[in-house]
């Protein structure tokens, strides 16, 4: 009785599941239509890292200021 059920639950089971979805990725391989400069691409990386560890600089530089308890 086992392998009955064995056998019809493969053969049930891709109509159990329904149709599955194709997903596809949309990647484009042209080259950009304005080149980024290197003050650009610093001005960038300079906003990303102070928006990324200014408050945690923040946070540390005025850890004695937390710790006081009044």
């Amino acid at each position: 009785m086992p392998g009955v059920l064995g056998v019809l639950a493969r053969r049930a089971a891709p109509v159990l599941r329904g149709h599955v979805v194709a997903q596809r990725a949309s990647i484009y391989t042209r080259p950009p239509k304005e080149k980024i400069g290197s003050f650009e691409t610093a001005v960038g990386l300079g906003m990303f890292s102070l928006i990324i560890l200014g408050p945690s600089g923040w946070i540390l530089a005025h850890l004695e200021d937390y710790k006081k308890k009044e």
